[in-house]
């Protein structure tokens, strides 16, 4: 499945309308915020239809899975847009991210909680605004250029932070080199513990397509000891399509609308189609791509100006101006 979704429903009390971008979608927020109201709908309508006096209105079919028959229950779903309300705790568990990777379902999850199994993006985590008996979704990580700290500008860093230890490491390192530390997290569920420890303020960079359990505990521990600035592009391999080395219009059509090409069957997170997508455009030539370990090519001085100079790298350059 793939592509952007409009969702409209309502009864004669309520209207929600948003739309659903990605596989993995997660809607949070406190008791009485009509999150389980948005569900009730759905369920109401997939047993009733319009008998409920409930109008949804979507390209794809929408159901709610629940119970702990659900994995039975979700043999049946196919190209819908599935709704979990987030008493089914089977939502944080191993048995369920194993499970929806096989499937061409977009899934949408309530919960007030980090779902450590899943690769889901900090662009797709909401809260509902709610204006009258209209509804929407509320990005709760607001995006600014991918950099979530509202007092970064002008903040002096004394390390940086790779989520990796591959390919992002060693480009970070060597723009580091000699003004920086430069360590890797070795997984993005260690920045916490960092962070926790940590007293001076470090640049941390993370795959934000696949970071969203984290944001919870890692943006509230930023707020209490103001020690870290998060960096969060959708990966490294989005850095490096996005400075157009390759001169590939295709490419720029794909950053341009990526829910349109990305079949979230094949790809689980976008940070994995991105990480494939590079390395088949680098294939043949010098610039030939390898997550494991970066090309020698990479670190050249032109090829690392355009990368820096890349919109989506522009806004941390000046940490690395020497």
């Amino acid at each position: 499945m793939k592509g952007s979704y409009q969702i409209s429903v309502q009864n004669n009390l309520v209207k929600y309308e948003f739309t659903i971008r990605r596989n993995i979608t997660v809607i949070q927020g406190n008791s009485a915020t009509g999150k389980t109201t948005l569900v009730d709908l759905i369920r109401e309508y997939q047993l009733n239809g319009a008998d409920s006096g409930i109008n949804l209105s979507c390209k794809k079919k929408c159901v709610v899975l629940e119970g702990n028959d659900w994995q039975q229950t979700l043999t049946l779903f196919q190209d819908c847009i599935v709704f979990i309300d987030e008493g089914n705790r089977f939502i944080s568990s191993k048995d369920f991210a194993s499970t929806i990777k096989q499937t061409d379902n977009y899934y949408v999850l309530i919960t007030r909680e980090g779902l450590e199994n899943l690769p889901y993006s900090v662009n797709e985590i909401y809260g509902i605004h709610t204006s009258g008996k209209y509804a929407d979704l509320k990005q709760i990580y607001h995006e600014f250029y991918h950099i979530y700290n509202d007092d970064f500008q002008g903040k002096p860093i004394g390390a940086v932070l790779t989520e990796d230890s591959n390919s992002g490491f060693d480009f970070f390192k060597n723009l580091s080199d000699g003004k920086y530390p430069c360590e890797s997290a070795k997984g993005k569920s260690n920045i916490f513990n960092y962070l926790n420890k940590s007293e001076g303020t470090t640049l941390i960079v993370a795959d934000g397509a696949a970071f969203g359990s984290q944001m919870d505990k890692v943006t509230k521990i930023i707020g209490r000891k103001n020690n870290a600035i998060l960096y969060l592009p959708e990966s490294f391999e989005y850095l490096i399509l996005q400075s157009d080395l390759f001169k590939d219009a295709e490419i720029s059509k794909v950053l341009k609308e990526p829910s349109g090409v990305i079949e979230s069957k094949e790809y689980f997170s976008w940070e994995q189609f991105f990480t494939s997508l590079l390395i088949k455009v680098s294939k043949d030539t010098y610039l030939k791509y390898s997550k494991k370990k970066l090309n020698k090519n990479y670190l050249d001085e032109s090829i690392k100006a355009k990368i820096l100079n890349s919109d989506a790298f522009k806004v941390i350059k000046s940490f690395f101006e020497k």
